[in-house]
């Protein structure tokens, strides 16, 4: 009996281990010429998490398939790293400046939340805060007198510069972008151009504080773009609906992996283009954003080769950062080159976006 469970079981044990190894490529591996691979990065955690049932399972059966996956994740162990943090906290203000990031979903426009007060909450954050430097993605203006945030921020965040970009405007004064604000001057502004029309944008503010200058870097990588009928499919399935058939499964999860396919091509294209410019920048830099890919992407590892990331310097736990529905992890980030040290990383728990806002301090060096 217990041969025949074994029989049963390994086979499925053999696809968790090759799929947990495949997953090891997916930061290195370009989506733009094996993209398959990028599904299995994505798949990280939940991989890892079925090894690790697996690694348990045989040390109390005492199998020797216990060493197999006991060197199968411990062969992943540079992702473990950048999916927790046990950074230490450093609460030293003295010549510091507070840098935040936070995703904003157009300052609940719609009324996503179901709460008329979101816009204000947010603002209060804001003004509660105090950062020096935050950058805004799915940042919304409004002009006469119809949903204004850039002077509301500016006054309550007491910031004297400001560098907004738009990639959308509708009726003349809906605009939809994003947005940098600086309690230190903005000596120079401009845009790193991608090759296709986006409502995705990289914008950068060469920003004096004291006697340095910093370049920061904000940025909105390719969203997955999910419909509304994805959502549907997907909560579906989370609720084990049985009113869907084969037919709309396969229908559905082809229109998924479609989409999602296209974003890994997209994301690592505009990446391979905001790190060229930043290649050619000579001041010390600091990088903002929504990357929509996770720490095991090939995005994050084209900016991590050459940049640190605020969360492994001086976070601490898991790092979610996205609250809906897929990636559920974290994909939005501070990073800076090495000559600027930070501290006091924050995931911050108010739930006024889709995103929660991340802060560290940082210094030059």
């Amino acid at each position: 009996m217990k041969k025949v469970l074994l029989s049963l079981i390994l086979p499925f044990y053999f696809i968790a281990v090759c799929s947990l190894l495949l997953s090891y490529l997916a930061p290195y591996v370009s989506p733009k010429s094996v993209w398959a691979i990028a599904f299995f990065g994505l798949a990280y955690p939940y991989l890892l998490l079925f090894n690790l049932i697996f690694l348990v399972s045989w040390a109390i059966a005492k199998k020797k398939w216990f060493w197999v996956s006991l060197v199968a994740i411990l062969s992943g162990w540079m992702n473990m790293i950048t999916l927790f943090s046990f950074g230490c906290e450093n609460n030293s203000s003295e010549g510091k400046i507070k840098v935040l990031s936070y995703n904003v979903r157009n300052f609940d426009l719609y009324n996503w939340s179901h709460n008329k007060e979101t816009k204000n909450k947010i603002f209060n954050f804001f003004k509660n805060e105090s950062a020096d430097i935050f950058c805004l993605q799915e940042f919304f203006q409004g002009d006469s007198g119809y949903f204004e945030t850039i002077d509301t921020l500016t006054r309550l965040s007491q910031s004297v510069s400001r560098h907004v970009r738009y990639t959308l405007t509708q009726r003349k004064n809906h605009h939809w972008g994003i947005a940098t604000f600086s309690k230190y001057p903005i000596i120079f502004k401009g845009v790193v151009p991608f090759k296709y029309k986006s409502n995705n944008i990289c914008i950068f503010s060469d920003i004096k504080i004291g006697e340095d200058t910093v370049r920061v870097y904000n940025m909105h990588l390719q969203s997955i773009n999910f419909g509304y009928s994805d959502y549907r499919f997907i909560e579906a399935l989370k609720e084990n609906n049985d009113t869907l058939d084969s037919e709309d499964i396969e229908i559905a999860s082809k229109n998924i992996l479609r989409r999602i396919k296209r974003a890994f091509i997209k994301r690592t294209t505009q990446a391979e283009k905001i790190i060229a410019h930043m290649n050619a920048c000579k001041y010390p830099i600091i990088i903002c954003g929504d990357f929509n890919d996770t720490p095991f992407s090939y995005t994050y590892h084209l900016f991590a080769k050459q940049y640190r990331d605020a969360f492994s310097e001086s976070g601490f736990g898991f790092g979610k950062t996205y609250i809906g529905t897929m990636p559920s992890y974290r994909i939005d980030y501070i990073m800076h080159s090495s000559d600027i040290t930070s501290s006091d990383f924050k995931i911050h728990p108010e739930e006024l976006s889709d995103h929660y806002a991340v802060s560290c301090r940082v210094k030059v060096q």
